[in-house]
């Protein structure tokens, strides 16, 4: 463990908080991709079967069971309590264009082939991607609301941290997952133009918008 996973990681918890919140405060999903958050949910899933096979500490098991947990309550909300919020039409980005490819990758390129090996594999080349559906819907709609722009800021913040937690484990531990690293960076390039509109707009009180 180091500050740069660290606060990473609250950076991860903060954007669920979030988004959660938003949620059950308006009682409506609005603005929200239903399908980015079952590509999450299908993430944690495949990542942490090892908690039926190995304890590494009560943080690491407790933060796993949390993640599995929201994203099949955020699932719930949007698809059963919030439903008649929920904007399908805006939300139609393909969700077998990201998973079928990933899967297919995490077959052929993984450290070990086995099992448990390439469901982890899987999701993480799934996470980099992830979040294009709600990029996907921001556009189509053309704008994102406050909170939602700070859930997705939340959200990209916690992958730009990691990228600095690798760098630290590194050079400080001698560790260096390249899969891990090359989908991270993928997942931060993919911020990028969401980042620049946060900080121009957001953080100084305007409604994010995208350019017409």
């Amino acid at each position: 463990m180091n500050i740069f996973r660290l606060i990473g990681d609250m950076s991860h918890l903060l954007a669920i908080i979030i988004l959660l919140l938003k949620m059950w405060k308006t009682r409506s999903c609005a603005g929200i991709s239903g399908k980015t958050q079952i590509l999450f949910a299908l993430v944690f899933t495949t990542r942490y079967l090892d908690l039926f096979t190995s304890f590494i500490s009560l943080y690491n098991t407790t933060m796993k069971l949390f993640f599995i947990t929201s994203s099949y309550f955020t699932v719930f909300l949007m698809y059963s309590k919030f439903r008649a919020t929920y904007d399908s039409n805006h939300d139609s980005f393909r969700m077998e264009f990201l998973v079928v490819p990933v899967g297919g990758l995490a077959f052929l390129v993984n450290h070990e082939f086995l099992p448990l090996e390439i469901l982890w594999t899987f999701s993480i080349y799934l996470e980099s991607v992830a979040i294009l559906p709600q990029l996907f819907m921001v556009s189509k709609t053309g704008e994102a609301e406050t909170i939602t722009s700070h859930y997705l800021f939340a959200l990209g913040s916690y992958r730009l941290l990691y990228i600095f937690n690798w760098v630290y484990r590194y050079y400080f531990e001698g560790f260096f997952d390249l899969i891990a690293v090359v989908a991270g960076c993928v997942q931060t390039i993919l911020y990028c133009d969401f980042f620049y509109l946060y900080i121009t707009k957001v953080l100084k009180g305007k409604k994010l918008s995208l350019p017409a």
